[in-house]
């Protein structure tokens, strides 16, 4: 009996995982075909673009739920609502990136040689998150909110890295404590 088929939004879910266990380049159209259970012609069907449109879809996904869950909460924070905004901003991306668990697609497609062919979409998440935070950080009155921001995404980003290399999610979430606790120091400084 034929698999049931899934549904577009099911195989984003499903490449992004792929994606970020073998890469770009070593995401192959029978690795793809194994992990959505699709066959060729239905994952054609979804993605006429072939690997770089799944891979284009699975990006834009991730954009979307940061977007709503990050960007746009820092964005709309008032100076009183900062804390709980940067609170929320901690505890989405530990679940996000399940305590570290999971690695960070965009993150993984900037250091190998599909950077150039995502440049776009990989420098936009980066700066959207540090501009958003900064955006928070200003209006809670914080001094150097740029450079705060740079500094909290780049500990984030590399304490994802450090986790994946040591193979100890733990290293994640620790490291996500301290950029927490120093943010809340700073904020709770710059609001006093």
């Amino acid at each position: 009996m034929p698999a049931a088929l899934i549904t577009r939004e099911e195989a984003i879910a499903r490449l992004g995982d792929v994606f970020r266990q073998h890469g770009f380049e070593g995401t192959s159209l029978s690795v793809i075909t194994a992990a959505t259970g699709l066959g060729k012609g239905s994952l054609y069907n979804y993605f006429p673009g072939g690997k770089d449109e799944m891979a284009a879809a699975v990006l834009a996904h991730v954009d979307d739920w940061f977007e709503r869950e990050i960007y746009a909460p820092l964005r709309a924070a008032g100076a009183g609502e900062v804390p709980a905004a940067i609170t929320a901003m901690f505890d989405n991306t530990a679940q996000y990136f399940r305590g570290g668990g999971r690695v960070c697609l965009v993150g993984a497609f900037a250091l190998d040689d599909t950077r150039d062919r995502f440049a776009a979409v990989v420098q936009d998440y980066f700066r959207r998150w540090i501009d958003a935070l900064a955006v928070a950080l200003e209006k809670a009155g914080v001094q150097q909110p740029v450079g705060l921001a740079e500094m909290t995404v780049a500990g984030i980003q590399g304490a994802l890295v450090l986790a994946r290399a040591l193979d100890e999610p733990a290293a994640f979430t620790r490291q996500l404590g301290i950029l927490r606790a120093n943010l809340r120091a700073v904020l709770a400084s710059a609001l006093a």
